[in-house]
């Protein structure tokens, strides 16, 4: 074999190894052109709408904002109180109900089902499916199960109802990766030492696979929390006056509450539904700080 040839072998396997290629040629510089100015325009165009958000919503940012409730006769007044307290009662019920369901579901597919079974694998590409439908439908699919049980529009126990199927899918789906990710050898060293197929599930895949589910429980539930089409769909109220105390009480939400200033042409409204925003990405980023923070204390190396 001739020198040539093998370090021709040797620079394949290497550009195999590392993913990297040095060849420059028109159309890789094309691609590579394009996909670095799409990056800086979903960046620029990201960056343009938070500055302008923050301009105007931070001159409404006080005591008002989290404390009062909406206003129709003192605009510069209007407050989110009852949308901030909505939203934590839903995000609480939400987690509530969707964790330990979507944890327990996810450990059956991936540790005891058998994956040869027709109605498993049904199941598995449904909970695939259900992962990209769009929310409003979740939003419907609740409004009808509230109706077959005779439960009113705009309950707090049915916006847990609409956010939870969103979610549940989510949740399941992070869940079984998380657990794909722990090594077998852990399975098979617990079984090989006498211990049952639920011991070694219970004591060694879902401890070591935490931090990944932690992580992807708590993004899903991020994601929830701005949602606003399926909580129009059953009904939960831009306009609340009291706090939740209860699942069968009605209830608003912040997003449901700026969807519906957003489209006041008052100035003073327009500067409150900034200010919320700016109050409703503050609550996603401590989310995903919080999912960030998990996964970084509890990350394991195997």
């Amino acid at each position: 074999m001739s020198a040539a040839t093998v370090a021709a072998r040797e620079t394949t396997a290497h550009t195999i190894a590392t993913g990297k290629s040095r060849d420059r040629t028109p159309g890789s510089l094309i691609f590579l052109i394009a996909l670095w100015l799409s990056l800086f325009f979903g960046i620029a165009v990201l960056t343009v709408l938070l500055v302008d958000t923050a301009i105007k919503g931070l001159p409404r940012m006080d005591g008002n904002l989290l404390t009062e409730y909406d206003s129709t006769l003192f605009p510069e007044k209007h407050g989110f109180r009852a949308g901030i307290l909505g939203s934590i009662w839903l995000m609480l019920g939400t987690a509530l109900f969707t964790v330990p369901l979507g944890i327990a579901a996810a450990t059956y597919l991936e540790e005891f089902a058998d994956n040869k079974k027709w109605y498993n694998r049904i199941i598995e590409i449904n909970i695939q499916n259900l992962a990209a439908v769009p929310a409003i439908v979740y939003g419907i699919l609740a409004l009808g199960v509230m109706g077959l049980f005779g439960l009113a529009d705009g309950l707090v126990i049915g916006g847990i109802l609409a956010l939870s199927l969103l979610t549940l899918p989510i949740i399941i789906i992070t869940t079984r990766e998380a657990l794909r990710a722990v090594p077998s050898e852990i399975r098979q060293g617990s079984l090989a030492l006498g211990a049952t197929v639920w011991q070694t599930t219970w004591r060694n895949s879902l401890p070591s696979a935490v931090p990944g589910i932690a992580t992807g429980t708590i993004l899903g539930l991020s994601r929830a929390i701005g949602e606003a089409a399926p909580l129009v769909m059953v009904g939960i109220f831009v306009s609340v006056r009291f706090d939740p105390a209860s699942l069968t009480d009605m209830a608003s939400a912040l997003p449901i509450q700026i969807y519906g200033l957003a489209s006041n042409s008052q100035e003073a409204y327009q500067q409150a539904a900034n200010a919320a925003i700016i109050v409703l990405l503050l609550m996603v980023l401590g989310l995903n700080a919080l999912a960030i923070f998990i996964r970084n204390k509890f990350q394991r190396s195997w």
